[in-house]
């Protein structure tokens, strides 16, 4: 699941994924666990993703299947931003779900099911701004491009 906002909607992409920790037998008749501490090295999952991902990207922008703002139309434009994300070391954070896999399941389902950012947390609209409640009852105010 993609994430682009973290719970200040500050810009933060990020995405969730469950992976096993193990895998069918080339046989597929029985279950090979992983090892306990990790499925594969999350220096190399880090790598393989930010490749695929962005394999994928170019992909979809080669055959015109991505919405993008008029600026990365321009092929060249899209190479240049892909280059920059190719440089940046892309960051993996795993951990065994604590409460099992049901825990893992209802804390995605509860992003899945609800928007961003509800009308409660709605403080005011002006022609320039959007301010919300985030976190400790600060206020927020962010630009409308934002």
């Amino acid at each position: 699941m993609l994430h682009t906002w973290s719970r200040t909607l500050a810009y933060h992409p990020h995405v969730h994924c469950v992976v096993t920790g193990g895998g069918l037998s080339p046989e597929h008749d029985r279950w090979i666990a992983s090892s306990r501490k990790y499925l594969f090295p999350l220096k190399v999952m880090a790598m393989l993703f930010r490749g695929k991902m962005l394999a994928g990207l170019r992909r979809l922008h080669r055959r015109g299947e991505l919405r993008l703002p008029d600026e990365l139309l321009v092929a060249t434009a899209f190479d240049e931003v892909l280059d920059e994300l190719y440089r940046t070391d892309w960051v993996v954070y795993s951990k065994p779900p604590f409460g099992g896999a049901e825990q893992v399941y209802a804390y995605l389902g509860r992003y899945t099911h609800r928007v961003g950012l509800s009308n409660s947390r709605l403080r005011s609209i002006d022609d320039q701004h959007v301010r919300f409640a985030g976190r400790d009852r600060k206020l927020v105010t962010l630009t409308h491009d934002e």
